[in-house]
């Protein structure tokens, strides 16, 4: 060994402990004042007009007797609901997606004079084209 140079020394680092992930919720943001928390979903009830049950003169179509599933225009999405390895499964619609979803299982709340539903995504039956 020359004069002057030192042998590097390796030293001893303090064994890293694996820290856990704090998972942050995700924020959804609306744009109607109303975020919907989990796997809500808020909507904007169809008029008889969108959902195509009258005519262009203004005539009603009746509904038969028989409840038929309910059709809205979604306005918010909730981040999702919480899964066992501590993430967010995604909810599966979209704003401005136009669904069906069952006559009584949601929660009715009027902002700013506008009429609007809350549901689970459980209750969105389909999402129509």
């Amino acid at each position: 060994m020359k004069k002057g140079k030192k042998k590097a020394v390796k030293k001893a680092s303090p064994k890293k402990q694996k820290s856990q992930k704090k998972v942050t919720p995700a924020r959804a943001t609306s744009s109607v004042g109303i975020t919907p928390l989990n796997d809500r979903v808020v909507l904007r009830p169809l008029s008889a007009e969108e959902m195509g049950t009258t005519t262009v003169s203004g005539i009603i179509i009746p509904d038969s007797s028989k409840e038929k599933p309910e059709q809205g225009m979604v306005v918010a999405v909730g981040p999702g609901k919480w899964n066992e390895d501590g993430g967010r499964t995604p909810v599966s619609v979209s704003v401005g997606d136009r669904v069906m979803f069952s006559k009584y299982g949601f929660d009715e709340i009027k902002l700013k004079g506008v009429t609007y539903y809350v549901i689970a995504e459980s209750n969105v039956l389909a999402v129509l084209n």
